[in-house]
């Protein structure tokens, strides 16, 4: 290990002992404070997750707050709290242990821009105003809601303490112009605020400007022993849901850290790996009393600035935290809030990605601009869960409705089929003969404007070829309604052939009953051979009905007769 390495490995863990404090900070450090087990085994987690997961440089425990719910500490209801919070981190790791394994690691593609966009800029406005009364000095406020405590915050502004917000505001400027100063360069600006800003209180003892110590107590020291979580059917039921709902939030921001790893150092990551990793060691943390541990984003970039690009910058960064909490506890609790506060804006303001989310409203199509800001709403007034809840059903209800308008059922005229029929000698098709090309998946979504393109035309032909090549997949949906189009026109007098259907579509045709598993009269592999059939005027022969096609015929033959005695009675 080179001294140029060791010295950015040490700024690096120094860096990261401050977005420690800040992320204490963002949940409440009473949490901490109070507590103290919780948050050492948290760092434990995020030690082994380190060592585990396929992204060298993310780093960062993620504390929760879908159980717990920062406020002022009622011992047995928050250790009550922390005990389930505990207990659901258990089973969410076994979660995301679970979708490593089953290679879920690629579902961070399918959640859209919009709504990670309209999520993140939600949580940059919440931690922005949450950190208005530290930064001001304002008295604290009452309110559950955002615009409850927005509100109150707004009335006692005229309460500014000038300490409080003189020191506020030299520590933003120190973390965000110090970096540019000769000689501060490779110092992280965050850490220079922080320590100016502490011994400015010291020497001064400025009245009223709150610090850790004055506002909680210090900071705990001591490690944390093994303990069991107490489990019960009763409390595994009852966290099944915010179980689920920390795993998906902590897989989405770890592989979205590692997604903006790989784009700032070329790497390429393993998503699966990274959430076998996280399912290890949110198993471990709790058995330690802490709870969730993920990849963070801001700290991965900080990790990577600052040149550190293998496992052991985070294990550098949660042996370095240990260090301080255990070694410098009384020193740490001399640092003003305020610092911390002005620290926090600058986090709130990169994690907000306030021009990419103009961007997006600026040039992104209408569907996309109102899933951004539903996202974004309901993330700041409501709640985050229900945020990417939501914007995820909003884009995949819109994706399905786009994929559904692009599925096209189209008669295809003699002139299209001109060089096709020209290998039979025929000019132009027979005057009892009709072709349509289904272009598209057929979906649940889709299936409707097929049933209708099919059913209803103008003059009933002889013989109807339809045609599958551009079908890339079909579920059961579109299965079972393509039989009843099938069955309704062979009711008319037209006899139907399919044809060109590929490996996948045809093995669930078959599979369902509605292409025979032997040659049938009634499917082609090729155009040509169901065109020379249909002229030679070969009867097709009706498929078999599956198992599945002959419950379902049942069923509506039974609805039919209920209806129907409905009616006349």
């Amino acid at each position: 290990m080179t001294f140029d390495s060791l010295n950015r490995w040490s700024a690096f863990g120094l860096h990261l002992v401050i977005s420690a404090l800040i992320a204490a900070t963002v949940v409440g450090l009473v949490l901490w404070l109070w507590y103290p087990a919780p948050y050492f085994a948290a760092m434990g987690g995020d030690t082994l997750l380190r060592l585990l997961i396929g992204v060298d440089v993310t780093v960062g425990p993620l504390i929760t707050l879908i159980i717990f719910k920062p406020g002022k500490p009622r011992l047995s209801q928050d250790l009550a709290i922390i005990a389930g919070l505990q207990v659901a981190t258990l089973m969410a790791g076994i979660m995301l242990l679970v979708m490593g394994l089953t290679r879920m690691g690629g579902v961070i593609k399918f959640i859209p821009a919009p709504v990670i966009v309209g999520f993140t800029t939600g949580i940059g406005v919440i931690i922005f105003v949450g950190q208005w009364r530290d930064f001001l000095g304002l008295p604290e406020v009452e309110g559950g809601h955002f615009h409850e405590k927005l509100w109150h915050l707004l009335q006692v502004l005229p309460q500014v303490h000038l300490g409080t917000a003189a020191l506020a505001i030299l520590s933003l400027t120190l973390v965000l112009f110090s970096s540019r100063t000769p000689g501060f360069r490779r110092v992280p600006g965050p850490l220079v605020a922080m320590v100016v800003a502490t011994v400015l209180h010291a020497v001064l003892k400025p009245a009223g400007v709150a610090t850790i110590g004055s506002a909680f107590g210090g900071l705990p020291t001591g490690l944390p022993t093994l303990t069991l979580p107490e489990l019960s059917m009763a409390q595994v039921l009852m966290l099944v849901g915010p179980a689920f709902t920390i795993a998906m939030l902590g897989a989405i921001e770890s592989l979205l850290s590692a997604v903006v790893a790989d784009g700032m150092a070329g790497t390429r990551h393993d998503s699966n790996q990274e959430l076998i990793g996280q399912g290890i060691a949110n198993i471990a943390a709790p058995l330690f009393g802490g709870f969730a541990a993920t990849g963070a984003i801001a700290r991965t970039a900080t990790n990577l600035r600052n040149g550190a690009t293998s496992p052991l910058a985070g294990v550098v960064h949660a042996l370095t935290l240990v260090a301080v909490l255990l070694f410098l506890a009384p020193l740490a609790s001399s640092i003003p809030l305020a610092a911390l506060a002005a620290i926090l804006f600058v986090v709130a303001w990169n994690m907000s990605e306030a021009k990419h989310f103009a961007h997006i409203l600026k040039t992104a199509p209408s569907a996309d601009r109102a899933i951004l800001m539903i996202t974004f709403v309901l993330t700041v007034f409501v709640d985050l869960v229900v945020a990417v809840n939501v914007g995820v059903i909003l884009a995949i209800l819109h994706f399905l409705r786009r994929m559904a308008e692009v599925v096209e059922t189209q008669r295809v005229d003699a002139q299209e089929l001109q060089a096709e029929l020209k290998e039979h000698g025929i000019e132009q098709l027979p005057p009892g003969l009709m072709v349509y090309e289904i272009a598209g998946p057929m979906f649940f979504g889709a299936v409707e404007n097929f049933e209708r393109a099919l059913l209803q035309t103008h003059t009933d032909p002889k013989v109807l070829i339809i045609r599958l090549r551009r079908v890339p997949f079909m579920d059961i949906t579109g299965i079972q309604t393509l039989e009843e189009v099938i069955e309704k026109l062979r009711k008319r007098g037209v006899k139907v052939w399919l044809c060109e259907a590929n490996a996948r579509v045809l093995g669930k045709l078959r599979k369902a009953g509605v292409v025979s598993e032997v040659p049938s009269e009634a499917y082609a592999e090729r155009f040509a051979d169901a065109l020379a059939s249909a002229l030679a005027g070969s009867p097709p022969t009706r498929p078999p009905h599956g198992r599945l096609t002959d419950m379902a015929a049942r069923f509506v033959e039974t609805s039919r007769r209920y209806l129907h005695e409905d009616d006349a009675g």
